[in-house]
């Protein structure tokens, strides 16, 4: 394989959503245009992840290897003219009010993003598991006219859920923030 020419690399074994992307961000601001970060992960769920926030922000994500369950990003930073502001979902609700809407018994759609081991070990009773890195490809198994509320651990990779699924033309999406973090409520498991 041939070598990679790096300019600057990021320990992120261990840290789980949102903080390879926090630490990339960080990162990538005190880089220069065209200057490559390697971020090394260990969260399966950095690689969607690291690649949407990416895709966000303008930035190219070169690549990924993977190495006895690391797995190396490659970024290269954009040049002011190619970046993009990074936005967030608008429209969020907390934690305390699906509680509140799940108490008085109404039904629904509760999609969580994040992993599937993050699911099984608690999740709000309901939802359903589309892991975010599989949600392009299966996302024609959901109805664009029904109303979703989407989960992950911090309300991050939710967000960039619920963006993607607007720009495929979803309508009625609202971001729970912060997420299963701070859950305090009921919780199924596998």
């Amino acid at each position: 394989m041939t070598a990679l020419h790096v300019n600057r690399s990021l320990a992120c074994e261990g840290l789980a959503c949102p903080l390879p992307v926090v630490r990339t961000k960080q990162a990538v601001e005190n880089m220069n245009p065209g200057e490559v970060l390697e971020i090394r992960a260990t969260d399966r769920g950095s690689v969607a992840d690291l690649q949407g926030w990416a895709n966000r922000t303008g930035h190219q994500y070169v690549g990924l290897i993977e190495e006895n369950g690391v797995y190396k990003h490659y970024i290269r930073k954009a040049d002011a003219s190619g970046t993009k502001a990074e936005l967030t979902f608008a429209n969020r609700t907390t934690n305390d009010e699906i509680q509140a809407k799940l108490a008085k018994g109404d039904k629904l759609k509760i999609l969580d993003v994040r992993e599937p081991a993050e699911y099984a070990f608690g999740r709000i009773p309901g939802a359903v598991s589309l892991p975010f890195g599989e949600l392009e490809e299966k996302m024609t198994q959901l109805d664009p006219n029904h109303e979703y509320y989407v989960v992950c651990r911090t309300g991050s990779r939710s967000d960039m859920a619920c963006q993607l699924l607007a720009e495929k033309g979803f309508t009625n999406l609202t971001n729970i923030t912060p997420g299963m973090s701070t859950w305090a409520y009921e919780i199924e498991k596998d």
